[in-house]
């Protein structure tokens, strides 16, 4: 599942710089705006959990959609490829419209839905233990990861440097995915592979939550959250991915 492309402002033209920073050395702009955009990142980023989890959960629980996509093997690929399609084009139709408004609202809920689905057919043909140990490591790391960059932050630590090592990473794992889609390497090697990723998008985390209290404009609240959920999301599927390849 892809990343999408940050849009960061001008430091300078939003009067960067520790002056007027309040408590966060280079905290671009007014800090009551930096503070009220950082709160609807994170109440956007609530929401779409929000969203996944239910999804996740009538896929789960409901016993008719179960039994159909159980027992109809190529509907479930189909519907699974066609989801991921369609979440790619919202993703790209999302960053050029991300300051139409209400249209980014509308494309953010679409995303957030054709992602929801992937994640409930994905969960219901793991297994429910695995799923919630998943769920709940996530949970932990996204947490202890967002607190620890708030306090870095406050210290005066930057991330903005993992950004290329991130670009180099991110597509590196790409290629990996794909020759492992074409030409399956083995469960030892998936296992190393998503490991790799859960550091990768552990990285992320802290890059992103990074440049939500620094660099991004006021109006990238969407592209913001869909930062942030992405990660989320990543993480968890190459966690669930460790913990199926171990039991």
């Amino acid at each position: 599942m892809g990343k999408s492309s940050n849009h960061y402002g001008n430091d300078i033209e939003l009067g960067g710089g520790s002056s007027g920073s309040g408590l966060y050395p280079n905290m671009v702009g007014d800090p009551q705006l930096r503070w009220a955009f950082i709160r609807k990142v994170y109440s956007i980023l609530t929401f779409q959990l929000l969203i996944t989890v239910i999804v996740a959960a009538v896929f789960v629980f409901v016993p008719a959609i179960q039994a159909y996509f159980r027992a109809n093997r190529m509907a479930t690929m189909g519907f699974l490829i066609g989801a991921c399609v369609a979440e790619f084009i919202v993703l790209l139709a999302m960053y050029f419209l991300k300051d139409r408004h209400p249209l980014n609202i509308f494309l953010l809920l679409l995303f957030t839905m054709c992602t929801s689905i992937m994640i409930g057919l994905v969960c219901m043909f793991a297994s429910g233990r695995l799923v919630l140990q998943a769920a709940g490591v996530t949970v932990v790391v996204f947490l202890s990861l967002t607190m620890y960059t708030f306090w870095a932050a406050k210290k005066g630590k930057d991330f903005n440097f993992l950004g290329p090592f991130l670009f180099a990473a991110i597509i590196t794992l790409s290629i990996f995915s794909i020759i492992q889609f074409f030409f399956p390497l083995g469960k030892t090697f998936t296992t190393l592979i998503a490991g790799i990723a859960v550091l990768i998008f552990c990285a992320f985390i802290i890059y992103d939550t990074d440049n939500i209290i620094k660099r991004f404009d006021y109006d990238d609240y969407v592209i913001a959250s869909v930062d942030l959920y992405l990660d989320i999301i990543n993480l968890f599927l190459y966690l669930l991915q460790i913990f199926s390849n171990l039991e």
